[in-house]
């Protein structure tokens, strides 16, 4: 028989049929940290494929995107299951890059606990203390697993002193790596546990005086921690009195705070040589929370009212959240949904909610990242429309990368993708036709750099809205904004890289191609001082002609008062059925610009005079004139264009605020203060130009060494500087 490939599937897919045999453990930490290489492993050792495969040679079951291979980085999340100990293990591989926090989000809504994925060759950066805030947000137990320690350059007690540091006192070894990393030492049990022989289960033994005084260092502090967290208010005492603590009821306790999220315990592995593995093992089937401990997110009727009662039980009524969304060239859209409740099976019906806009937070009213609804008046620019429908399931599978495996049922707590769910999009919750629900989806991050683009070829015109429509499907982090103002169709990005993956999705899954051009910013126009304008429309072409005559008077506005209208005619010199049209005309005018393609604003306009016909006047004519009056006015006046200004609020850690008041200062900002936040940080308050922020998403994560971020939201129009 010929060899397997790197990362082929072996064997059938675990089998879940009640929730408390199911564990789903999201693999975070920074890009380069190690955890596909990890997943890779823990697959390989449990038989689900052959031999690990490579990041380098793109081998890998969880990157399995061409943009992951260029990259060598996860650009998605990514899932994969194995057997171990009676359960079904469901592994979430997120990406580590900030660009891909939406997909970071999307993974720990799906898992019920984490393995926090540090490297012992690298310094613990920022970066890396944004990614234990995620799962902090969201209350996520997690162990921390430190790897590469098979690295020439590993340094296991300086990555466990940056962890303690970066994550609190809370995060202790349960393990520490000795004889080379090729051993690890359990400070609770106190055998040696000798990797040595490779992957599989370790050969034991007692340790040597040199390991022995390693345990008894750090043993000590790990039992208080471990008891401090027990709910036994005597085991303190006891152990304070000399008394031995027995090692079932520390496991038991530390067990408990694990699942709690309340102790994090560290682990140490060298995936290559099977070391800390099997010990992940343990923590996984016993330290962390099977999906009936995990808090379900609230749960609501399609018409708005809380639901209550809803909980993880495989009899219980079907709900269930649509996690990631691909396209696939054979089985067209796959559904990758996190059950929680009930039970689904093949070719069952299913209501499919969507109501994304309804709980969206961050946004202005019409779900457009924030200033942008309000600025340029683009409505909803979100791509993610409304909807709810029935729909019948195809097959169910449990995902391996981008293989699937057949299942025949997926209950409560597990992970199942779905084939043809033609409608559902990520965040969409699965219901019963006879009951529909929708789950309040979990937060995310707006998207804040803008993506102008255009259709790079007649064909692909036709192609696009569909393209970015199925885009934006499987993307929950992009906006898609047709700009009325610029008439430019702008892509709203996480940042530069998830920018070019969604551009070579677009090609290579959707076949369309685009071509980036300069992004505008809606300006507005606006008088600087007082005018007068005559508008005079006479046609005659045989029959009725057209004839209408306005002279108007037009005078600034504050900032934000809007448009007025006025009428001082006399003696009847328009007719009164034609005053509306002239404020009519004069609306569509505003709108088109008098000095510019830009809007005009803040202006009062008084209809004085006019002239008219008894036979050849009529709505259009006086709307033409109309028109005609306000550039007239333009032109015995000065027109000054008015740029957007959005109120901006910078949070960066404390040791970068100079450097990003100094960059502020250089985009023309106003400044207003800042505060002190949690955890190190600051927030910079201050006005900046819109057309300064265009960029600003990438160039403050330069500054900020990838510890910043910024939300924006939008003021008011200022004076533009003249060129």
């Amino acid at each position: 028989m010929a060899e397997r490939s790197a990362g082929q599937a072996v064997g059938r897919a675990p089998r879940a049929d009640r929730p408390d045999v199911v564990r789903n453990v999201a693999l975070v930490g920074p890009s380069g940290g190690g955890k596909t290489t990890l997943l890779e492993h823990l697959l390989a050792a449990h038989g689900v494929v052959a031999r690990p495969g490579s990041v380098e040679s793109g081998t890998t079951v969880s990157d399995s995107d061409e943009a992951e291979h260029r990259q060598l980085r996860s650009v998605g999340v990514a899932f994969a299951s194995y057997a171990v100990k009676g359960l079904k293990v469901n592994v979430v591989d997120t990406p580590g890059y900030a660009d891909f926090v939406g997909e970071l989000r999307a993974g720990l809504r799906a898992a019920d606990c984490a393995l926090f994925v540090v490297s012992a060759a690298e310094p613990l950066d920022g970066a890396t203390a944004a990614l234990w805030r995620e799962c902090d947000a969201v209350a996520m137990p997690r162990a921390v697993v430190v790897t590469k320690l098979d690295h020439p350059r590993a340094d296991f007690a300086g990555t466990l002193s940056a962890v303690q540091a970066a994550f609190g006192n809370k995060a202790m070894p349960i393990y520490l790596p000795v004889d080379g990393a090729t051993a690890l030492v359990g400070l609770l049990s106190g055998r040696v546990y000798d990797h040595s022989a490779g992957p599989g289960d370790p050969s034991q033994r007692s340790p040597d005086s040199a390991e022995q005084a390693l345990v008894d260092e750090h043993r000590g502090p790990l039992i208080e921690a471990v008891i401090e967290e027990s709910e036994d208010e005597t085991l303190m005492d006891r152990y304070l009195d000399g008394q031995d603590i027995d090692l079932d009821t520390l496991i038991g306790d530390l067990e408990q705070a694990v699942a709690g999220g309340t102790f994090f315990p560290v682990l140490a592995t060298a995936a290559p040589r099977g070391l800390g593995l099997v010990e992940l093992d343990e923590v996984i089937a016993g330290g962390f929370p099977a999906p009936a401990e995990h808090p379900l997110p609230p749960v609501f009727t399609v018409a708005g009212a809380r639901v209550e009662g809803v909980s993880c039980d495989a009899g219980g009524p079907l709900l269930a959240e649509v996690v990631k969304t691909t396209s696939d060239p054979y089985l067209g859209r796959v559904s990758v949904v996190r059950m929680f409740s009930g039970t689904l099976r093949p070719d069952a019906a299913v209501h499919v909610s969507g109501h994304s806009s309804a709980f969206r937070s961050g946004g202005g009213a019409s779900g457009a990242p924030v200033g942008q609804a309000a600025a340029d008046g683009s409505g909803d620019a979100s791509g993610h429309v409304d909807h709810d429908e029935d729909q019948g399931v195809g097959a169910l599978s449990a995902p391996l990368g981008a293989a699937m495996r057949p299942v025949d049922l997926a209950v409560a707590g597990d992970i199942v993708a779905i084939a043809r769910l033609s409608r559902a999009e990520t965040g969409d919750t699965l219901s019963d036709p006879a009951r529909p629900l929708v789950m309040e989806p979990w937060t995310m991050p707006e998207p804040l750099l803008p993506m102008a683009v255009v259709a790079h070829a007649r064909s692909d015109e036709d192609k696009l809205s569909a393209g970015l429509g199925r885009l934006a499907a499987e993307d929950i982090a992009l906006r898609v904004e047709h700009n009325p103002d610029t008439r430019q169709l702008v892509l709203w990005t996480m940042g530069e890289s998830h920018a070019e993956v969604l551009l070579d999705r677009l090609a290579t899954r959707h076949g369309v191609r685009v071509d980036r051009v300069d992004v505008e910013v809606p300006m507005r126009e606006t008088f600087a001082r007082p005018g007068k304008g005559h508008g005079r429309h006479v046609k005659q072409s045989g029959g009725h002609g057209q004839f209408a005559v306005c002279d108007i008077e037009v005078e600034p506005l504050p900032s934000g008062a809007g448009f007025e209208f006025a009428d001082r005619v006399v003696g009847g010199a328009v007719p009164r059925q034609f005053i509306p049209s002239v404020e009519k005309g004069i609306v569509a005018a505003m709108k088109r610009g008098v000095a510019s393609r830009h809007p005009l604003v803040d202006v009062k306009v008084t209809l004085v005079d006019g002239k008219a016909h008894s036979v050849d006047s009529s709505d259009m004519a006086f709307q033409t004139a109309a028109g005609l009056a306000l550039r007239d006015a333009a032109q015995s006046s000065a027109v000054t264009m008015l740029e957007p200004v959005d109120d901006v609020r910078v949070l960066v850690a404390d040791e970068h605020v100079g450097a990003v008041m100094g960059d502020l200062s250089s985009r023309r900002a106003r400044v207003l203060g800042s505060e002190m936040a949690p955890d190190g940080r600051t927030v910079v308050h201050a006005e900046v130009p819109a057309v300064e922020l265009v960029h600003y998403a990438t160039q403050l994560r330069s500054i900020s060494h990838g510890t910043g971020s910024f939300q924006r939201g939008f003021a008011r129009f200022d004076p533009a500087p003249h060129p």
